[in-house]
C-alpha cells in the first residue's frame, strides 16, 4: 500500500496532500482563496458603483441616488403596482429628466413624444420578453428594429384597419348585449355590482370573437373561468419585471422545453385561441374577421418566394396573443375610468344624456346597443373618453426607445448612443406645463367650468372641455395612449370602437351609483393597468332599448 504523506513543497506551487492519482488543495489555504475571491469581487462593485455615479455619462442627470447604482430601485418600485405614481413624483421633483436606472432616463419633456416616439429609434431589450411562444420566436411587439418591425407590421395591420373591423360590428353588439344582460339582472335585484368584472369578460369575449370568430365564454357563465384573468394580473407582473432579466426569463417560461410540454400563460384564454386559430385555418374564409386577413397574408407570402421574408405561422399565434393580453384590460381600465368620472364629475352624466337626446339616441325602441357612427358624432362623450384615457392612462410603464448613434438632444440635454430614453403616458399627460390652456383659445363652456385652466392647474383634474378647446390640435400631439409612430399599438382601432360604443350605450341606458361615495378606484400598475372600480348600484334608464 503506497504510503501518504506531504510532497516536497518545492515541486510545486502549494503544499498538496496525495494519494494515489488524488491531489487535492490543501484545506488550510481555502479561506485565504475565497477571500482574496470575494476581495475581487468586492473591488469591482466598488469599480461599477464609483463609476455609474460619478463617471457615467449619465452622471448628470438628476434622480434617486440609488436608481443610480442599480435597476433594482425601478423594480422595487414596479413590484409594488404603482410605477405610473411613483415616475410621476420623481418628475415632479427633479424636472423634464429622471434618471430611473444606470443607463435609462424618463423623459417629461414636452418634445420628447415627438423626438424619442416618432423618429425611428430602436425599441429597448425589455421588449424582447414578448417573444412567444418560447424566445426562438419573434412578433410585431418584441422586435426592436424599427425596419424589421414595420415589415412585420405590414403583413398583420390590414386586419387592424377599421374599415375591416366593423365588418364584425353585429358580433361586437351580441357581446355587448350579453353584458347587457347582466346589467339588468343586477338591476332587477338592486343587488351592488362588481362592475370592472363584467367589463373585463365583455372587452375579453369581444377580442376573442372580433379575432378569430370565437368568444371565450366568461359573459355567459359570468364568471372568471378556471381563474384566468386573475392569474393574468401575476403573469403581467412577471412579464413586466423580466423584461429586465429576459436571460432569467429565458430559462423559466421561454425555453423549448416549456413549449414542447404545452405550458403556456393565460391557459383557458390561449388554449381557446389556439382551437379557434386552427379551424379558422381550415375554414379561412368562415367568416371576415381578424384571423380571415392573417392567414391570407400568410398564404400570399408562401406564394411571393424570395421577394420578401416569407410570414411565419407562429406570427398568427403572436401576434393573437399579443392582441388579447394588450387590449383587453386597457379598454376594460379605461371603461370603468369612464364611468367613475362620469358618476363623480358634476354636470357631466347630464351633458351626455342631453347630446344623445339631441342625437336621437334616447327614444324608446331605439337600438339597445349605440353604433360606432352614432357614437362618433358625439363631441362630449368622445372628449370624456379621451379625458378618461389621458387621465387614467392603461399603460402605466415608459415607451423605451434607444439613443441612436452620434446621440440625441432634447430640450438643452443632449444624451449619448446607446442610452435608453422611455417616455411615459402618465408623466406626459399629467404635465402641468404642457396641458395649460391658451384662455384665447377656452371655449365658453370651458371657461365656465374651469376657470383656472389657462394655468395648467386642472392638468390632474378630469375637464373634458378640454377636447373641445380650439387649443386641443395641440394637445393631441401629446396624447400618447396607444404610444406614437412604428410603435404604435396596433389594436387601438379595435380599441376605440369598443369605447365608444360601451361607453355611450351604459351611460344611456343605466345610471350607476356608488355603494361607498368614499371610495376611489383601485388599480394594480404594472406595465398595463387593471383597475376596479368600486361597487355600484345600477338603475335601468326609463326607456326601453
Amino acid at each position: 500500500m503506497p504510503s501518504i504523506g506531504v510532497q516536497n513543497c518545492s515541486k510545486t506551487s502549494f503544499p498538496l496532500y496525495h494519494h494515489e492519482n488524488v491531489v487535492l488543495p490543501n484545506v488550510a489555504i481555502m479561506p485565504a482563496l475565497l477571500i482574496t475571491a470575494l476581495g475581487g469581487v468586492l473591488a469591482w462593485c466598488a469599480f461599477v458603483v464609483s463609476y455609474r455615479i460619478y463617471l457615467s455619462p449619465l452622471r448628470h442627470v438628476p434622480g434617486p441616488g440609488p436608481a443610480a447604482v442599480t435597476r433594482f430601485w425601478y423594480v422595487g418600485r414596479l413590484l409594488k403596482g404603482k410605477i405610473n405614481l411613483d415616475i410621476l413624483a420623481a418628475h415632479d421633483r427633479y424636472g423634464h429628466f429622471v434618471r430611473i436606472a444606470p443607463n435609462e432616463v424618463s423623459v417629461g419633456h414636452p418634445d420628447g413624444p415627438k423626438k424619442i416616439l416618432l423618429a425611428p429609434l430602436h425599441k429597448a431589450e425589455w421588449y424582447k420578453i414578448a417573444t412567444f411562444p418560447d424566445a426562438r420566436f419573434n412578433n410585431t411587439f418584441a422586435e426592436t428594429n424599427p425596419k424589421t418591425k414595420t415589415e412585420m407590421t405590414r403583413r398583420m395591420a390590414p386586419g387592424f384597419t377599421l374599415s375591416n373591423l366593423l365588418q364584425s360590428e353585429q358580433a361586437i353588439d351580441s357581446n355587448i348585449g350579453l353584458l347587457l344582460d347582466w346589467l339588468d339582472r343586477f338591476a332587477e335585484s338592486e343587488d351592488p355590482i362588481l362592475l370592472g368584472d363584467y367589463v373585463r369578460y365583455a372587452t375579453n369575449d369581444i377580442v376573442g370573437d372580433v379575432l378569430f370568430s370565437r368568444p371565450f365564454g366568461f359573459l355567459k357563465k359570468g364568471t372568471d373561468i378556471a381563474g384566468t384573468l386573475a392569474n393574468a394580473e401575476v403573469q403581467i407582473a412577471y412579464v413586466s419585471v423580466m423584461g429586465f432579466f429576459r436571460w432569467a426569463h429565458v430559462l423559466l417560461l421561454a425555453n423549448p422545453v416549456m413549449t414542447w410540454l404545452g405550458i403556456v400563460p393565460w391557459g383557458h384564454i390561449l388554449n381557446t385561441a389556439k382551437r379557434a386559430l386552427e379551424d379558422r385555418q381550415k375554414n379561412p374564409d368562415g367568416r371576415y374577421d381578424v384571423s380571415a386577413h392573417w392567414f391570407r397574408a400568410l398564404a400570399e407570402s408562401e406564394k411571393a418566394g424570395g421577394r420578401h421574408p416569407p410570414m411565419q405561422r407562429h406570427e398568427i399565434d403572436s401576434a393573437a396573443f399579443n392582441a388579447i393580453s394588450a387590449a383587453t384590460d386597457t379598454v376594460a381600465a379605461t371603461i370603468q375610468a369612464f364611468v367613475y368620472y362620469a358618476m363623480r364629475t358634476p354636470g357631466v352624466r347630464a351633458r351626455l344624456l342631453a347630446e344623445m337626446v339631441e342625437a336621437g339616441l334616447c327614444s324608446e325602441g331605439g337600438d339597445r346597443v349605440v353604433s360606432y357612427a352614432d357614437a362618433q358624432g358625439l363631441r362630449f362623450l368622445q372628449a370624456c373618453i379621451k379625458e378618461s384615457l389621458r387621465l387614467f392612462g392603461p399603460v402605466t410603464m415608459g415607451f423605451p426607445r434607444v439613443a441612436p448613434a452620434g446621440g440625441i438632444t432634447i430640450g438643452e440635454q443632449t444624451f449619448p448612443e446607446g442610452t435608453t430614453l422611455s417616455v411615459h403616458p402618465w408623466v406626459i399627460h399629467l404635465s402641468k406645463e404642457i396641458w395649460q390652456v391658451n384662455p384665447s383659445h377656452c371655449s365658453t363652456a370651458s371657461r365656465r367650468t374651469n376657470n383656472s385652466s389657462n394655468r395648467g392647474e386642472d392638468a390632474r383634474e378630469f375637464n373634458p372641455d378640454r377636447w373641445l378647446d380650439d387649443d386641443a390640435a395641440r394637445l393631441e400631439k401629446h396624447f400618447i395612449p396607444f404610444s406614437l409612430g412604428y410603435g404604435s399599438c396596433p389594436g387601438q382601432n379595435l380599441g376605440r370602437i369598443e369605447l365608444s360604443k360601451i361607453c355611450a350605450t351604459l351611460l344611456r341606458n343605466y345610471d350607476f351609483r356608488q355603494v361607498d361615495p368614499e371610495q376611489h378606484m383601485r388599480y394594480e400598475a404594472y406595465f398595463g393597468l387593471t383597475a376596479h372600480i368600486p361597487p355600484c348600484y345600477v338603475k335601468k334608464q326609463k326607456q326601453s332599448f
